[in-house]
């Protein structure tokens, strides 16, 4: 898929699909691509994301831009969301470690267990939201959860982005498990440092997949290898 995503993407930034242009049909593209269909529409959705093209129902996808901006997940812009989990996740943590109970750390310990065991990307995206959600019920602090579930559906599509391009989930556990441990040590500053590090590889992982990728991107015949 990512072969897929950076020829595709590749086309659009050299001006062969230039803005205002349809895409040709996933057919037509997984015969030029030999690629399976499921294949094609990660990377068709992965384009979307990063804001190259738009699909509109019964018509086909459409290029309306040339360049990575800043992708969209759901409602909100990456960049406006990374703003606010800073501003908020990261006390968040800070609290969490000063007031959490024996049930919510058992809790996490369970999600982390479970999270570190899943092989299925979905199933394991779900529960990084539910995560970040448990963090901010261990604050004691309903609005913090509150916060953290308006932008859940968010959360979600950007942890599923950064999986699917950025194989984030290995090191995203092992985050969450630095995350954990200064909760059960009761450690507002280890908590503050773990989440604040946790946001910075989002940031960095994210920056390395939208940033422009010309050097790499084949200019004949169909996907690298």
């Amino acid at each position: 898929m990512e072969a897929v995503l950076t020829h595709l993407r590749g086309a659009i930034e050299r001006g062969e699909y230039a803005i205002g242009d349809k895409l040709p049909s996933e057919a037509e593209l997984c015969r030029r691509l030999e690629v399976s269909r499921p294949v094609l529409r990660e990377a068709l959705r992965a384009l979307q994301v990063m804001g190259l093209t738009v699909s509109r129902t019964g018509k086909g996808t459409f290029v309306v831009a040339n360049t990575v901006e800043d992708p969209t997940f759901g409602d909100y812009a990456a960049s406006d969301l990374l703003e606010v989990r800073r501003h908020v996740e990261i006390p968040v943590a800070g609290y969490a470690a000063v007031r959490r109970t024996p049930e919510n750390l058992d809790h996490l310990a369970h999600l982390l267990d479970r999270m570190e065991r899943e092989t299925d990307t979905t199933a394991w995206v779900a529960m990084d939201t539910i995560f970040h959600i448990a963090v901010a019920e261990a604050s004691q602090n309903p609005v913090f959860r509150r916060v953290i579930e308006e932008i859940r559906d968010a959360l979600a599509r950007q942890s599923a982005f950064l999986n699917e391009l950025g194989g984030r989930r290995e090191q995203s556990n092992r985050e969450h498990r630095a995350i954990v441990e200064a909760l059960i040590d009761g450690s507002e500053h280890d908590a503050v440092e773990a989440m604040s590090h946790h946001l910075d590889r989002v940031e960095t992982t994210l920056t390395d997949i939208v940033r422009p990728a010309h050097m790499d991107i084949p200019t004949e015949g169909g996907p690298e290898a």
